[in-house]
């Protein structure tokens, strides 16, 4: 089988890891665009493994990132998310990535997309999957990213240059509404397991927010533990199908089944002490809150940083399910304790006109870029 060689870059962006294009050396079908993703990552592998390509066997390094200047006027640049299944020849195209939103504006000016000029640039990001705009601000010198500097985030070794992500008017990035379904908390009918207290929030992706007592968790469970409790993956995949429908992503449950991107399901719990994937300990009284995230079916080792803002939105919303679980006062940046640390998020939330309104959501990341050249891909043909 012939292989076609495609310019690539491959970039780290806060706790994940993509394959970075310019849209021009792309095909322009997004048929042709998918199979070729999916030949790049090596998927579908039974063995989930993705050896056969640059994927990592787990959805946050399972990602392809594809740029383009902006023909709008508040944007600099068009990014587009891809999220590439592991078993399956599929690609979703529904949800932002937030983690690698963080290497778009460094991508951007290294790649020429953007030109700037001093020690600081802000790059204005359209994501076409959510309609919404985000400014990207970090460090340059001679025109190009800095990469080295001193900010450590939970889940990366070493530390890096600041890069700071305001995610503009994030509100209703999926469905259209913040609040999905008009109300601040509903009750869900689970098959097999009846009514279930829940909060859908739709900031920056669509998620649905479940306390883990609810669900037979303490919610400390680290992902290994939890892909362990398959009844319980098997409960928050019926309570994250349920949702859908609720929201208005999918009609029906069957066909929520296979939109897997969003909603993502959060399952929240009072602030308590934990243990990280490192074995690092966590006082209670370093966070706020305790969170863990199943994205694409699987326990998420950190958490997505989409998410991340969306539960310090939920967490603004009064009456919502993640706001009753917080003994703190509520002002400043959340602290949310997750499988890799502690990730702090903040979040402008108000109400207008009796409506909760998220007017825009910050948080800080790093991004390294790791390596730039061709990815070779096979069987499919990339000159079209």
């Amino acid at each position: 089988m012939k292989q076609h060689a495609i310019p690539a870059v491959f970039m780290r962006g806060g706790t994940s890891k993509a394959i970075m294009f310019h849209e021009r050396d792309l095909p322009t079908g997004r048929e042709d665009w998918t199979r070729l993703f999916v030949a790049a990552m090596g998927s579908p592998d039974p063995h989930g493994r993705q050896l056969n390509g640059m994927g990592g066997g787990v959805s946050s390094l399972s990602k392809v990132c594809v740029l383009a200047p902006s023909t709008r006027a508040d944007a600099d640049v068009d990014y587009t998310f891809a999220q590439v299944m592991i078993k399956e020849a599929r690609v979703d195209y529904r949800s932002n990535c937030g983690n690698m939103s963080s290497a778009v504006g460094p991508f951007a000016v290294d790649e020429g997309l953007v030109h700037v000029e001093g020690d600081v640039a802000t790059v204005r990001i359209f994501n076409t999957n959510t309609n919404k705009i985000i400014h990207s601000t970090f460090a340059v010198e001679d025109g190009v990213t800095r990469y080295d500097g001193d900010l450590v985030i939970p889940g990366v070794s070493g530390s890096g240059s600041p890069i700071r992500l305001d995610f503009m008017e994030p509100g209703g990035a999926t469905t259209g509404a913040l609040l999905p379904s008009g109300h601040v908390t509903d009750h869900l009918e689970v098959a097999g397991f009846g009514a279930i207290e829940v909060s859908l929030v739709d900031a920056a992706n669509a998620a649905v927010f479940v306390r883990a007592r609810d669900v037979g968790l303490t919610g400390v469970e680290l992902p290994g533990e939890l892909e362990g409790r398959l009844e319980v993956l098997t409960l928050l995949e019926a309570i994250r199908q349920a949702a859908s429908v609720r929201m208005g992503i999918a009609p029906d449950v069957d066909s929520a089944a296979n939109i897997t991107s969003v909603p993502f399901v959060c399952v929240v719990s009072p602030r308590a002490g934990s243990s990280s994937v490192s074995g690092e300990m966590m006082d209670a009284h370093e966070v706020d809150l305790v969170a863990r995230v199943i994205s694409n079916g699987q326990p998420h080792r950190a958490l997505p940083l989409t998410i991340s803002l969306c539960t310090a939105v939920a967490a603004r919303v009064r009456g919502s399910v993640v706001a009753e679980l917080l003994t703190s006062g509520g002002d400043g940046a959340l602290r949310l304790g997750m499988p890799s640390g502690v990730l702090s998020v903040d979040a402008d939330v108000g109400l207008e006109n009796n409506d909760w309104v998220a007017r825009a959501g910050t948080f800080f990341r790093t991004a390294r870029r790791l390596f730039d050249g061709r990815v070779w891909v096979p069987g499919v043909r990339t000159d079209l």
